[in-house]
């Protein structure tokens, strides 16, 4: 969709940077794109990827492929391409394919993909390695010459000379980010890699949810319970209290393995930044739909629900010097909804499973 929206308003009349944050997933749009009709159809074999890492800061350099120009005929035939993919069964699939869907469906995503439709055809197959170079390291063996390096395939002239690029820039480090105040360990924690699974939970008036150590909603007032879904690393602790003993959880657990984030125990949270209140009102619009996101810095946030015209007291915390923003409308408004059974004895929802896109049009094929 994205790709079809950029082609057709944005064509090819000027160059495209992709902006924001670290980790915000420029470089996994941007590896995307490559493969994609968004990019010259023989970009993807002469670019490099964009890294992709947990850690902040890691694309150092400005790299940038050729936009396509997105003529009449390349626009149909790309429809038609889409078309024919949305008809696949899974049966159709290559091995690759159905390995890579089935990944992916565990981790509960609505499964698709990007594809070319201008492919290049492969002159002859390349061999990625020497067998016989495995077990010698080069200078080891006499036997073994360093072999020439094989030279890079480059665009020619009349290939970028009028072109329009797409650049993946340096993330913009944020001060007031809780990530800053972290170890690569704990980073490796609060930043997912996998698909996040939302997670819901129901508070009443007095109740108290902790992310990890790093952030906590106090529900203060109100008349009826409300819905709280976080979305963050699946890795994080979720911790629901009351609160007449949230004070007493944090500094007993802080630094340890319940609240798992930040860990190290009293010494670690000497020099970690107390958390710091602030209060938050909101006006439910539903018991379908959140009225506002809580995000809590670079952790993740807390998206809210609560019954129409129902008026909460908030106070939510984060590390002093870091930011807590209230994202109004919400980034993802009906998130509540895929919530399942409730767990006995808990605050806590299952989560439903979102079909995979496949199962979708199965079921499209059956009406």
């Amino acid at each position: 969709g994205l790709v079809s929206r950029l082609q057709c308003s944005w064509r090819c009349t000027g160059d495209v940077y992709l902006l924001g944050a670290t980790n915000s997933g420029k470089s996994t749009l941007f590896n995307a794109l490559l493969r994609s009709d968004y990019c010259k159809s023989r970009a993807p074999n002469i670019v490099d990827r964009a890294t992709v890492s947990h850690w902040p800061g890691t694309t150092l350099n400005l790299l940038k492929f050729p936009i396509i120009n997105p003529t009449c005929d390349r626009i149909f035939r790309r429809q038609e391409r889409l078309r024919e993919e949305a008809t696949k069964t899974e049966d159709q699939l290559s091995s690759e394919e159905k390995k890579y869907l089935n990944h992916l469906k565990k981790q509960g995503y609505f499964v698709g993909r990007v594809g070319r439709t201008f492919q290049q055809p492969k002159s002859s197959p390349v061999v990625d390695f020497d067998p016989d170079m495995l077990s010698y390291s080069i200078g080891e063996d006499p036997r073994h010459s360093p072999k020439k390096h094989e030279e890079r395939e480059e665009f020619t002239y009349n290939e970028v000379k009028d072109a329009r690029w797409c650049f993946d820039t340096p993330g913009i480090v944020k001060e007031n980010c809780v990530l800053n105040l972290l170890t690569e360990k704990e980073v490796k924690l609060v930043l997912p890699t996998q698909a996040i699974v939302p997670r819901t939970f129901i508070l009443k008036p007095g109740m108290v949810l902790f992310l990890a150590a790093l952030g906590r909603v106090d529900y203060l007032e109100g008349e009826k319970p409300a819905w709280f879904s976080v979305v963050a690393s699946n890795l994080l602790p979720v911790h629901i209290s009351i609160l007449s003993k949230a004070d007493a959880i944090y500094e007993k657990h802080a630094g340890q393995e319940l609240l798992k984030v930040p860990m190290g125990g009293e010494e670690r949270m000497k020099e970690f930044p107390p958390l710091v209140p602030q209060d938050i009102t909101l006006k439910g619009i539903g018991t379908t739909e959140a009225v506002a996101d809580i995000k809590l810095s670079s952790a993740g946030w807390v998206a809210v629900t609560a019954h129409m015209e129902e008026k909460l007291l908030l106070r939510a915390y984060t590390p002093k010097g870091t930011t807590l923003v209230v994202r109004e409308p919400p980034l993802l408004p009906y998130i509540s909804t895929i919530r399942g059974a409730r767990i006995a004895g808990t605050a806590a929802y299952r989560t439903k499973k979102p079909p995979s896109l496949v199962e979708n049009l199965k079921t499209t094929e059956r009406r």
